[in-house]
């Protein structure tokens, strides 16, 4: 069983954290707990994308962003995972430079210092070199960086499917055991 952070970044692809929440609930026999932060933005872009559903409504805590006494603001709380989902790249450069301004980026820089599973899944296109040199950055740091690419080799017919590609592959990356299309 996993505790995981689930950051939700103010950029547009509200789907993916959504999607991300729904496939979360199908496994709760692998999840202790998941905690919610969301940016100003995603509180915006959450009600433009997905009006006809509240991120409340999956049974979560949602964590204000300046909350600073959540759980996962220090290790030894020790969650296991924290993905970042979508990513905007002004949240990725920040993380990316230590900037530790509000609950998010800082639990980002816990994920970071504690060598624990960061997830940064930037939606955003094309990339600028300051946007590929904070994507190193991250990298070189110990996150993983899985930008928002879906597949089509599982031949997706829904705008949901699609993008389940790209939540499937996250999940992957952190552990989870879910039932996926698979390749071979």
């Amino acid at each position: 069983m996993k505790k995981i952070v689930l950051g939700i970044g103010g950029s547009s692809g509200s789907i993916y954290a959504r999607l991300l929440l729904e496939r979360l609930s199908q496994i709760p026999d692998q999840v202790a707990d998941c905690a919610i932060v969301m940016s100003e933005n995603a509180h915006v872009n959450w009600k433009i994308e997905q009006e006809d559903k509240e991120v409340s409504s999956y049974g979560h805590t949602l964590y204000d962003k300046y909350n600073f006494s959540a759980p996962f603001a220090s290790g030894s709380a020790r969650y296991d995972t924290m993905i970042i989902c979508p990513c905007s790249m002004g949240l990725l450069g920040r993380i990316a430079n230590g900037v530790s301004d509000d609950l998010m980026t800082r639990a980002a820089d816990v994920m970071l210092k504690e060598r624990r599973k960061l997830i940064l899944v930037p939606r955003e296109t094309p990339y600028n070199l300051i946007h590929i040199e904070n994507m190193r950055k991250v990298t070189l740091a110990g996150g993983i960086v899985c930008p928002a690419t879906p597949s089509f080799y599982s031949k997706p017919s829904t705008i949901e499917e699609l993008a389940m590609t790209v939540v499937d592959r996250v999940l992957d990356l952190a552990g989870f055991g879910i039932d996926t299309f698979r390749w071979g």
